[in-house]
């Protein structure tokens, strides 16, 4: 049986591991969401190093993760992206930064590995560079905003 995946950035994990968060119910129900439907979850070492920046690796549950080291198919692939975005860089209209290199990279990670279906953030600019890139190269993952509670996504009655 083919198992899928889900590749969760850097602000999964600061709302994951915050139960403090507006989002920590959100994130706490698609993890849970995962585990119980046996979707792999992985994290980037793009996103780890991200975290390590405020938080400790030890602090993030790698028992349920799986690493994906950023390797020669990914960086081929983020130079693409990389590609796009910059000659589209005007109609993206972020807000709080530039293009970050990390959001193409991550969503390159995501759209080589194959098992990777999903990719999970609450960033909204990164959101806007993935809705970018789904006009011209059609990557193979869908974007999980995690300010939409995992039944919507998933098309699950709550009851």
């Amino acid at each position: 049986m083919r198992h899928s995946a889900v590749l969760l950035d850097t602000s999964f994990f600061l709302r994951f591991l915050n139960d403090n968060d507006p989002l920590f119910a959100n994130a706490d129900e698609y993890f849970r969401y995962f585990l119980q439907h046996e979707i792999i979850m992985m994290i980037s070492t793009i996103s780890i190093a991200e975290y390590c920046v405020g938080g400790d690796v030890q602090e993030l549950p790698l028992r349920n993760l799986q690493i994906v080291p950023f390797n020669l198919d990914h960086a081929k692939r983020t130079g693409t992206f990389a590609k796009i975005i910059f000659h589209n860089k005007g109609k993206l209209k972020l807000n709080e930064r530039n293009i970050i290199p990390n959001d193409t990279k991550l969503f390159a990670q995501a759209d080589c590995e194959t098992p990777i279906e999903f990719y999970l953030s609450s960033d909204k600019e990164s959101l806007k560079i993935y809705n970018l890139l789904q006009q011209e190269a059609a990557p193979k993952f869908q974007f999980i905003d995690l300010n939409i509670p995992y039944n919507e996504t998933f098309g699950l009655l709550d009851l």
